[in-house]
């Protein structure tokens, strides 16, 4: 093509570099931005279809995977004949690039580790390095977390981004929420004066957890979850029903409802047992603790 002899020429006159690898650059340049304008078109004809929000971004994440890789192809043909040459610098500066990229190349190879191995899923609820929150976003060298609260605040999304080095799994332990199951023990503290009837309360508080329809349906879900798990983990449990435990604390009795719940749940669940428990309260059937 004449206007990249014309280009090369100009380039080589102003820059200095020798004539064949300033073609070879434009034509690596070249290929970038034609791959890159038919990723954006497919990417955008994609996004304007009625796909979950799901489905888009791994669509998105999939179709920036198989550009890269195609592009990298492209570039290791047109400088196939120079890449022995090329090899042959980067090994003398190979030592002082390994040094200096020491946490890049480590948060690559930990995302190839959570490719292969799936300690957590895009969607997981996780905790490490005392961050909690749900996966939104895997990449080569990151992921990030739809930051959470603690359990005071429900556990309800901050807003925040949170963008954690790969890396960080090798030296911190991992909290899974959802790994094995999708559901964790929730746990509520209903405060009764000692000369409660407290069996009549329990009964009370019994009605009022059974009748929740997230509650209600759970038992049986996490039965089969721990049963298809039973292959990789050693996990059982003797009772999966809620439960309610007792015990006298100074000058009142506290009874903890123990239930399982869907942890993006448990926050609208245990809201939605405190205004039945309030509504028994104000009833007059349950006595709760006024200190």
């Amino acid at each position: 093509m004449r206007w990249i002899q014309t280009i090369s020429e100009v380039v080589e006159s102003v820059i200095g570099i020798p004539l064949n690898y300033v073609k070879l650059i434009i034509f690596s340049l070249i290929v970038y931005i034609v791959i890159y304008v038919i990723k954006v078109v497919c990417i955008n004809i994609y996004l304007k279809t009625k796909k979950s929000s799901r489905k888009k971004y791994l669509f998105n994440k999939k179709v920036h995977l198989i550009a890269s890789i195609i592009t990298l192809l492209f570039w290791v043909l047109i400088w196939e004949s120079h890449i022995k040459n090329l090899m042959t610098l980067i090994s003398f500066i190979s030592a002082g690039i390994t040094i200096a990229l020491r946490e890049i190349i480590l948060n690559f190879f930990a995302g190839a580790y959570i490719k292969i191995n799936k300690p957590f899923s895009l969607e997981d609820r996780i905790e490490i390095n005392g961050l909690k929150g749900d996966v939104v976003n895997i990449n080569a060298t990151s992921f990030d977390l739809l930051e959470i609260g603690d359990r005071v605040n429900g556990e309800q999304s901050t807003g925040r981004i949170v963008h954690v080095p790969n890396s960080t799994i090798f030296s911190h332990p991992l909290k899974n929420y959802v790994k094995a199951f999708k559901y964790i023990w929730n746990e509520i503290t209903v405060r009764v004066s000692l000369d409660t009837d407290i069996r009549k309360t329990k009964r009370i508080l019994y009605r009022i957890v059974k009748k929740n329809s997230v509650i209600k349906e759970t038992p049986d879900k996490m039965e089969t979850q721990v049963n298809d798990a039973s292959a990789d983990y050693r996990i059982y449990f003797n009772n999966l029903d809620p439960i309610i435990y007792t015990s006298i604390v100074e000058s009142h009795i506290e009874l903890y409802i123990r239930y399982l719940v869907h942890p993006k749940k448990a926050r609208d669940v245990e809201n939605s047992i405190w205004l039945d428990i309030l509504k028994e309260y104000n009833n007059g059937n349950i006595n709760l603790y006024k200190s």
